[in-house]
């Protein structure tokens, strides 16, 4: 099991899930493996990070760093 899920990985998923794009047409355009894509919508698996990169390409998202809250000290 993939466990407690970042928010990147939730936003992801929703994309996915939501696309017009069935999983194979979305894996055939992201050049990944549609059981990668699978396994990831449901939560069973993480995916690396240049795989979520391309993957939010295709579906029009751009991956970029959370603002950081200040260190406490």
């Amino acid at each position: 099991m993939a466990g407690k899920r970042t928010d990147m990985e939730r936003q992801l998923t929703k994309a996915i899930v939501e696309s017009p794009l069935s999983l194979n047409q979305l894996a055939a355009r992201c050049g990944v493996d549609v059981s990668v894509l699978s396994r990831f919508a449901r939560g069973e698996r993480t995916m690396t990070l240049p795989t979520a990169a391309r993957v939010a390409k295709v579906l029009g998202l751009e991956l970029k760093p959370a603002k950081r809250r200040p260190k406490k000290g």
